[in-house]
């Protein structure tokens, strides 16, 4: 058969299991987390191995958590310093189940495409390096140096080589991620999308165009010492459950938690830390002193009128704003008063959604404290004005001057381990003449100039032909991103895609003509060369680099670590002819450290530096230094208003995780904190929502969106009545990818509008 026949699935099936409620919890963690964590570790790797590798997960000598990028203490860890979904990432990463050669043998990708994601994700680690070729639907074993040379073919094909487009998910070390991005440039284009134009990519623009750098400015120490810690469009106790943490020592220190979120999620309800006797036979800890519950994407709404009245008061009293630090290190702050004035503050309650009295409190917290630190993640980030809702926050810190000061700043918390790492080392699709001009001095080759291609516009050029080689290291990329139908249509046109992976995933099956999977090591896995271990090293969410060393025996003796893979094929397309010795940087972390640091000045000293808790990239903002902005200052921001223009019959539509999965992974199929178990076909609705709109709680619906014409469709969902604000509602992604459109995304940042998504909920034909 030939592959333009191949009948793909690019959502899976949408059949149901059998659906079981209970109430929402009111609590996060607790000794239920330890005996889910527990079991689930038992069941994939079996009891030895579990103890073996969570003892030395997240330990000084031991591995990086694969999961989240959450920083870990810098004074000595505790015995288990890890949370009950880090637990769930080994587990997924270590199971003894193996994808083989009999099992491709078996399971064509026909079939395969026809699973779940949960079932997909369940078949285990693959072992040897495979191959689908155009006249088949099958996957078969193909030699490494086959599969290196068949890479290398079919890029010396391409006419231009911004006909390729190369990947990279954020669980890769910095040495491979350098090593890639070498490649890549060494190859002639830019085109390096990466897992942050999907997420982050909000953040990074607008922290970069107002402080002078796109990254976060506190560190973990600095949350005992907030007086205030407000978190806006997160869910820490299913995404970042070592967070709740940080945010108990806050609270013991008298700290107060202002939560801004659509839904009231358990995590910022109660803690129950399973590491204290009160977490263990007591009531655990009250996190939040305040919960707003913002509409879906009224952030901007709600925090204008939260600035407005404080600034009424500052005019009061001439106290609340720090005005020394406004004069000292900002720019724009009479501009920004002026366009305050052009709102009603009671039009920005009324569309924010929360109660004027609630408003209320969190301005009187907020006017007599200068130690504020906020947290946000995909809930902000995830829209067509995602860079002004993250400006929009750097607004309140400016205003307060809770910056460059202990226990205060900015907390983007970032998702992926390592995903800040890949974007330090040059994981970046903009061309930086002064990282070319030191790649060039150091490595011998002039790198290319012309801009590369992010996440949207690869899947764009792929789907039109422009674009013939898709290249990914690591990742789910067609069930990360928006618009599923169409970027499995993108992937199927190209005709080589090669995926450098752990366990099997539904992007295995969208694949190219001909397709290859090139099975890696994963993060707890002894990586070896000549008897001798290596190391690498990570980035956390908060810009400190550490070493991470593996410590389980591989799941197959054919495994080969990303720098390896990475430089035989450029060893294999540049056939030994090229200034860079390939094959030494591919087997000698080392020498990658080395040219790192002769590379990018930030990382002098790496191979020392990374030793036990690692050390801190250079941060301007933790120095008040804003030499890099206009003026040397610090910038406000005048933001507009999001607009979604609704019909009576549309809804928002938010895309958000289970507490069973992390990213693409689905764990499992239960929500235990939202009381869902079983399923994850389910619409929350506002209860008010379902009587008004003719609905009953369980029916089974489709849900539609249209953008410029297109009708997207995804089948077959229950209705489960939930506290969600009126006209919004909440769906599991990737189910909801599908209609998510690819050619609707962020201004600036081109991050797809995942959490503000106008959709339909149509009734099934009787």
């Amino acid at each position: 058969m030939s592959t333009s026949k191949r009948k793909i699935s690019a959502t899976g099936s949408t059949a149901f299991s059998k659906l079981i409620l209970k109430e929402p919890s009111t609590y996060a963690a607790g000794t239920k987390a330890v005996t889910v964590a527990l079991k689930h570790a038992f069941k994939e790797m079996g009891v030895v191995k579990s103890l073996t590798g969570l003892a030395q997960m997240n330990q000084k000598e031991g591995f990086d958590c694969p999961g989240c990028a959450w920083p870990d203490p810098d004074k000595p860890s505790k015995i288990a310093e890890y949370c009950e979904n880090g637990a769930k990432a080994l587990a997924e990463e270590a199971t003894n189940k193996k994808v083989d050669a009999a099992f491709f043998s078996k399971h064509s990708v026909e079939e395969i495409s026809e699973w779940t994601d949960y079932q997909i994700g369940k078949s285990g680690r693959i072992t040897e390096p495979m191959v689908l070729y155009p006249n088949s639907i099958h996957y078969q074993p193909i030699s490494w140096n086959n599969a290196y040379g068949l890479i290398a073919d079919q890029l010396h094909q391409l006419e231009d080589p911004n006909e390729a487009v190369f990947y990279t998910s954020g669980r890769s070390s910095n040495e491979a991620a350098f090593l890639y991005g070498l490649f890549i440039r060494a190859f002639g284009t830019n085109n390096m999308p990466d897992c942050s134009n999907m997420c982050h990519e909000s953040s990074g623009v607008a922290l970069k165009e107002t402080l002078g750098i796109g990254k976060g400015s506190v560190t973990l120490d600095d949350f005992e010492k907030a007086e205030v810690i407000m978190v806006l469009g997160q869910n820490p106790g299913t995404n970042h459950p070592r967070m709740l943490s940080a945010l108990q020592k806050c609270k013991e220190q008298g700290g107060k938690i202002i939560s801004i979120n659509p839904l009231a999620e358990a995590g910022l309800i109660r803690f129950k830390n399973p590491q204290e006797m009160k977490g263990v036979i007591a009531g655990g800890e009250a996190l939040t002193d305040i919960h707003l519950q913002v509409k879906i994407n009224q952030d901007v709404a709600l925090l204008k009128a939260i600035l407005i009245k404080l600034s009424a008061l500052d005019q009061q009293r001439k106290d609340i704003f720090d005005h020394d630090f406004i004069q000292t290190y900002t720019q724009g702050y009479e501009s920004f008063l002026e366009h305050l004035q052009d709102f009603d503050e009671n039009e920005l309650i009324k569309q924010s959604g929360v109660s004027s009295s609630l408003i209320d409190e969190a301005v009187n917290l907020l006017a007599n404290k200068q130690k504020i630190i906020i947290c946000w993640a995909m809930g902000l980030t995830q829209h067509k004005n995602g860079v002004e809702n993250i400006k929009e926050c750097v607004n309140l810190l400016l205003l307060k001057g809770s910056l460059g000061k202990p226990g205060a700043g900015t907390c983007p918390v970032r998702g992926h381990s390592n995903v800040q790492g890949d974007r330090s080392v040059g994981i970046v699709h903009h061309a930086s003449i002064a990282f070319n001009t030191a790649v060039e001095k150091v490595f011998g080759f002039t790198p290319p100039t012309k801009e590369g291609l992010d996440t949207v516009h690869s899947i764009k050029a792929m789907h039109e032909g422009k674009a013939k080689v898709f290249f990914a290291l690591g990742g789910n990329f067609v069930s990360a991103v928006s618009d599923t139908q169409y970027a499995a249509d993108a992937l199927q046109n190209c005709e080589l895609t090669v995926q450098v992976s752990t366990k099997l995933n539904r992007t295995h099956t969208t694949a190219g003509k001909t397709s290859l999977i090139l099975p890696t090591l994963g993060r707890s896995e002894f990586d070896t060369k000549n008897g001798k271990s290596r190391f690498f090293t990570v980035e956390n969410s908060m810009g400190k680099v550490h070493r991470s060393k593996g410590m389980l025996k591989p799941a197959s003796e054919n495994l080969r670590s990303e720098p390896e893979i990475i430089g035989n094929i450029a060893n294999s397309y540049f056939k030994g002819n090229h200034p860079v010795d390939w094959l030494n940087l591919s087997t000698d972390y080392t020498s990658i450290r080395a040219k790192l640091q002769e590379v990018i000045n930030d990382f002098k000293g790496l191979e020392e530096k990374s030793k036990g808790s690692g050390f801190y990239l250079p941060n301007n903002v933790r120095k008040l230094d804003f030499s890099k902005l206009p003026n040397g200052k610090a910038q406000f921001s005048n933001c507009s208003l999001p607009t979604h223009h609704l019909q009576k019959d549309e809804f928002l539509m938010m895309t958000i995780r289970s507490h069973d999965q992390f990213n693409t992974t689905i764990y499992g199929m239960n929500d235990r904190y939202r009381g869902i178990f079983n399923e994850r076909r389910v619409v929350l609705m506002n209860p008010d929502d379902i009587i008004e709109f003719g609905f009953t709680p369980l029916e089974i619906v489709d849900l539609t969106s249209t953008y410029d014409g297109t009708t997207r469709k995804a089948e077959n969902f229950k209705i489960i009545s939930y506290n969600i604000p009126e006209g919004n509602i909440a769906t599991y992604f990737p189910e909801t990818n599908i209609l998510v459109p690819y050619n609707h995304y962020a201004d600036k940042s081109n991050t797809p509008i995942s959490k503000s998504v106008v959709i339909k909920i149509l009734k099934k034909p009787t």
